[in-house]
């Protein structure tokens, strides 16, 4: 009967140490990333693929702001400054596209689930994002990294990221 004790209380310390780590690592931060959402109307068919070409639309009104950036913080405030102008942008696709709602964006940090980009893994835990709710909000999303910028490379745009300190190395090798 003593070794039933001992192997319960042994196997309850394992699964409360369990949970507790597993608790901690839901409660992380990542603060090296900007996220984006767009976040549609509604899972509608037409909704979600207006969402698309706000998407687009957006990527390539922020492409130039953010490729200026060389931290998350100068992006984040870079985008901050330009909220209005990416609702604009926003407001403009769902108009033409026949919608009568408006788009809000904000810049807010959020718990998002773990994410796959290709190869890269965003791990689940809070991150700071920029998000475009479409209407109502309620639809499934679009999501991407503003920065370090993983949504300006190959999205078919003009813009190409350059990274300043793989400039300044280059330049520095060469002399």
């Amino acid at each position: 009967m003593k070794k039933i004790c001992i192997s319960f209380t042994l196997c309850l310390i394992i699964l409360l140490s369990a949970f507790a780590v597993n608790a901690k690592r839901q409660d992380v931060t990542h603060t090296e990333y900007l996220r984006i959402h767009i976040r549609a109307d509604s899972n509608e068919e037409q909704a979600q693929a207006v969402k698309y070409k706000v998407k687009d639309a957006v990527v390539d009104y922020l492409a130039p702001i953010i490729c200026e950036c060389d931290t998350k913080q100068k992006a984040e405030n870079a985008i901050t400054l330009n909220l209005s102008g990416i609702e604009a942008v926003a407001d403009k696709v769902l108009s033409e596209q026949g919608f009568d709602y408006k788009s809000r964006a904000k810049i807010n940090t959020e718990n998002f689930p773990t994410r796959n980009y290709g190869n890269f893994t965003l791990e689940q835990g809070f991150y700071d994002a920029l998000i475009i709710e479409l209407g109502s909000g309620k639809g499934d999303n679009w999501w991407c990294v503003v920065y370090p910028p993983l949504c300006f490379t190959g999205a078919g745009t003009k813009y190409v990221y350059r990274s300043k300190l793989l400039e300044i190395i280059k330049n520095f090798t060469i002399k």
